[in-house]
C-alpha cells in the first residue's frame, strides 16, 4: 500500500513539473509577442519622401534657388524657361519638377482652346487652369491669344466699378442671371430679359456709373 501510495506521488509531481514546464514556455512566447524590440532603429533619410513641386500658381514661402542654380539634372533650360522659374523653385527642389507644373497648364489651356476657346478663356480668368497666365507668358506663347482675351474678362460674382460697356457670359447654362446697380444701390439693367434657352448666347449691357455688377451662373464674362 505505501509503495502504491510513493509511486502516485512521484507520477503526480511528474505531471506537475511537465505541466508548469508547457506553461512557462507558451507564457514567454506570448510575452515575446507582446513586448516591442527593446530598440529600432533610426528612419534612414533616404527612406523620406521628396518634396512635391507647388502648385502653378503658387509662389514659394521659403529660400527659393538662386537663378544660377536653376539648372536640371540632365539637359539645359532655354531662356524663358528661366525666367518662368525664377524666383518660383524651392530649395533643395528639382527645378524640372516645378517646370512641369508649368507645362501641364499650357497643355491644359491647348487641349481646352482646341475644343472650345471660350471654354479654354474662361479656365483662365476663373483661375481654374491655376498659374495659365506666367505658364503662357513664358512656356506656350501660341497660347497669348487666349491670354489677351482671359485679360479683358472677369468671373461672375460681385464685381465693384465695373468698365461700361457690352458683355458677353463665356456660359451656355440657362440659369445665368446679371444685375447691374448704382451707388445708391438702386438696380440700372439686370437680365436677360427672356429666359435663355440651351446653347443662346448670353450678354449684359453694363451701364455708365454701375458701382456693381453681379451674376450668377455665368461662369464668366468677355467684352461682347
Amino acid at each position: 500500500m505505501y509503495r502504491r501510495s510513493a509511486a502516485a506521488a512521484v507520477l503526480l509531481a511528474a505531471a506537475l513539473t511537465l505541466t508548469a514546464c508547457s506553461s512557462g514556455g507558451d507564457d514567454a512566447d506570448a510575452d515575446a509577442k507582446a513586448k516591442p524590440p527593446a530598440s529600432s532603429a533610426a528612419p534612414d533619410p533616404a527612406d523620406a519622401p521628396a518634396p512635391s513641386a507647388p502648385a502653378a500658381d503658387a509662389k514659394p514661402t521659403g529660400p527659393v534657388l538662386p537663378d544660377a542654380k536653376l539648372t536640371p539634372k540632365t539637359g539645359s533650360f532655354t531662356a524663358e524657361e528661366k525666367k518662368y522659374l525664377s524666383g518660383r523653385v524651392p530649395e533643395k527642389m528639382d527645378p524640372a519638377a516645378v517646370l512641369q507644373t508649368g507645362q501641364e497648364a499650357c497643355q491644359r489651356v491647348a487641349r481646352t482652346a482646341k475644343r472650345d476657346k471660350d471654354a479654354a478663356t474662361g479656365a483662365v480668368i476663373t483661375g481654374e487652369i491655376a498659374g495659365a497666365k506666367d505658364a503662357i507668358t513664358h512656356l506656350c506663347p501660341d497660347q497669348k491669344p487666349i491670354l489677351a482675351a482671359a485679360e479683358k474678362g472677369f468671373p461672375e460674382g460681385p464685381r465693384q466699378s465695373p468698365a461700361a460697356g457690352n458683355y458677353r457670359a463665356l456660359t451656355q447654362a440657362t440659369n445665368c442671371t446679371w444685375e447691374a446697380k448704382g451707388k445708391d444701390g438702386a438696380v440700372l439693367a439686370s437680365g436677360p430679359e427672356t429666359p435663355p434657352k440651351a446653347g443662346d448666347k448670353i450678354t449684359a449691357t453694363i451701364p455708365a456709373g454701375t458701382a456693381e455688377f453681379n451674376s450668377s451662373g455665368c461662369y464668366a464674362w468677355i467684352p461682347a
